[in-house]
């Protein structure tokens, strides 16, 4: 079933442990969740499997030409970058890295578009660098939530930091009030 809500997660360095906080207990939402963890790629099924125990969600990696479906989380794989097509499918690709990284979560971020009543939300975790930054941008030019890890729970505060920032951010949140806003913004699954 097609989600009501969008959610991306971008988070590099210190970003597992805030993941794992975000999902441990974490309902099946009315909404699709992409995270971009920056990662070695032989971690990838490994880090979806523990992200799976934590949830009611359906955690998965990212394959290409995947359908967004509520409900389900989906784990961009290393080394490729991330788009959503029409909101509504997902798009790998091969490119060059954008702030040193690949996946960006920039790229992906800046692939969603406007399209009411869908909620778009766009939350930056732990890691280091500024990636994320401008996607954060394109997501609050278009109508979404933002949030960012607040720097008291961040392992590294470089991207949350980027992110605040831009003047863009509507919460500065723990991993623990993020996950409760979640369940707020997007809903449980009927």
């Amino acid at each position: 079933m097609r989600p009501n809500s969008i959610v991306i997660i971008g988070a590099s360095g210190g970003g597992p442990r805030a993941l794992n906080m975000i999902f441990t207990g974490l309902p099946s939402l009315a909404g699709s969740i992409i995270v971009v963890q920056q990662m070695p790629k032989y971690i990838n099924a490994s880090f979806c499997e523990s992200l799976n125990q934590l949830t009611e969600m359906n955690v998965i990696e990212a394959a290409d030409e995947t359908p967004l479906n509520e409900g389900c989380v989906y784990i961009a794989p290393s080394e490729k970058h991330i788009q959503i097509t029409k909101n509504r499918m997902i798009h790998l690709f091969n490119g060059d890295k954008v702030n040193w990284a690949c996946p960006s979560v920039d790229v992906l971020m800046k692939s969603i578009e406007w399209e009411p009543p869908m909620r778009v939300i766009g939350i930056i975790l732990s890691g280091l660098g500024q990636d994320g930054a401008e996607g954060i941008k394109h997501l609050k030019k278009i109508g979404g939530f933002t949030i960012a890890q607040d720097e008291s729970s961040a392992a590294i505060y470089g991207m949350p930091k980027s992110a605040v920032e831009t003047n863009q951010i509507d919460w500065q949140l723990t991993p623990e009030q993020i996950r409760l806003r979640l369940i707020h913004l997007v809903g449980r699954r009927q």
